[in-house]
């Protein structure tokens, strides 16, 4: 089976970004739904956050696994079945009464949809369809179209609540994230072509354990679990804490669309500067900005301006780690199994995701307030600009022997 001529790397990375868009623009209006669906059931907040964080979580745990059936299988067919769960999951979620139906609908399901649409799947598609002096710059593209969908799904969803309410506006949004499949079936990816290709003499386990043989790659996993907490609490508690603030819920809602706006520019900004400069301490750097933006926003009097002035701050490094943290474990290891690494560098992204949304809502809980979780989300930003430093961001040296033609 051949390429067909139109499906060039440029429209393979525009149908990649149009899918990121959706699938990471629904899951960034979740946190809208907090207090419509918790006041509608008799949830507590932690009810609804330990869905949330369930659903970082199942994201986080299957995404090696999946990156790996990506690696071998084809990314084509992971997106589409991932596009059909994502969509049920969230009419499951629209149904759902109890928190046990929550956890399994919001937090299985959806976790899984969005496994197989975002990030690792997509990224390691792309890395396989570029060169490595444009990679890093495509993974700033792509991750700067998650956020264009922040910044069009947050108003979008903020639309459909006011009109349609909770039940309704869920629905709409499992109709739009069921767009991923047909966007998906007119990707192929692009096999090697020509003289016999070269491959790394490894197998799966082999490429796994060299990356934890690796001090570097451990570094950076480690860093990666700060940026899913911080960003997982923020996409979550913010509406509310805002909220909280005795603020109008549009305040929030223009604070979520802020950082999505601001990371198209972060996120293509950081491809470029990727290309040129040291990721990793480009990495230290944004992890450093973000520690400071959360102190000064905790310190001084909150104000709708302060509330838009972090997000805009926020929204700048929101996720510029992204093609900086995908472009190192290329640089360091290769393409051939960058979705499996990739993968596993996110689920320990998913696990801080999880500790940051069900810490926020029992820590709010149990003291009422979420300053506990400001401050450590300061302190672990300080942890991982530290971690960060020290990589070896060369790549690793290793025998390539022939790929035979079939």
């Amino acid at each position: 089976m051949t390429t067909p001529a139109w499906r060039t790397p440029q429209i393979v990375l525009l149908i990649c970004g149009m899918i990121i868009t959706i699938a990471m623009g629904t899951r960034m209006t979740l946190g809208m739904f907090l207090q419509p669906m918790t006041v509608e059931h008799g949830w507590t907040r932690e009810t609804f956050s330990f869905a949330l964080a369930l659903q970082n979580l199942v994201l986080g745990i299957s995404s090696p696994f999946i990156g790996w059936v990506a690696d071998r299988l084809g990314a084509v067919k992971v997106l589409c079945a991932g596009g059909a769960i994502y969509a049920l999951g969230v009419v499951a979620m629209a149904l759902s009464a109890t928190g046990w139906q929550l956890d399994l609908s919001t937090g299985v399901m959806m976790g899984l949809g969005q496994a197989c649409t975002t990030y690792t799947v997509v990224l390691g598609l792309l890395g396989r369809s570029f060169p490595p002096e444009r990679r890093t710059f495509v993974f700033g593209t792509a991750s700067a179209a998650g956020s264009v969908g922040q910044f069009l799904m947050v108003p979008y969803a903020g639309i459909l609540l006011a009109h349609f309410g909770w039940f309704g506006a869920l629905l709409t949004l499992a109709a739009t994230s069921l767009l991923i499949t047909p966007l998906a079936v007119l990707l192929l990816e692009r096999r090697g072509s020509g003289a016999a290709p070269t491959r790394p003499t490894q197998s799966g386990a082999e490429a796994i354990r060299e990356a934890f043989a690796h001090r570097g790659y451990v570094l950076l996993t480690t860093g990666y679990f700060v940026c899913g907490f911080q960003l997982a609490f923020i996409t979550v508690h913010l509406p509310s804490y805002v909220l909280d603030l005795g603020f109008a819920p549009s305040v929030g809602v223009t604070a979520l669309a802020l950082v999505g706006l601001m990371n198209i520019f972060g996120s293509l900004g950081a491809g470029y500067l990727g290309q040129r400069y040291s990721k990793k301490n480009l990495l230290a750097a944004i992890y450093l900005i973000r520690a400071a933006a959360v102190a000064l926003f905790i310190l001084i009097p909150a104000t709708p301006y302060t509330v838009w002035i972090f997000a805009i701050i926020v929204g700048s490094v929101w996720l510029a780690t992204v093609p900086l943290t995908s472009g190192l474990i290329g640089q360091m290891f290769g393409t051939v199994y960058m979705s499996t690494l990739s993968g596993i560098a996110f689920m320990s992204h998913q696990l801080g995701s999880f500790t940051g949304v069900w810490l926020g809502g029992w820590l709010y809980d149990h003291t009422g307030s979420y300053r506990m979780s400001w401050l450590i989300s300061i302190a672990l930003g300080v942890v991982a600009a530290l971690v960060n430093f020290p990589i070896d961001e060369r790549p690793v040296q290793r025998e390539l022997a022939p790929q035979a033609t079939s």
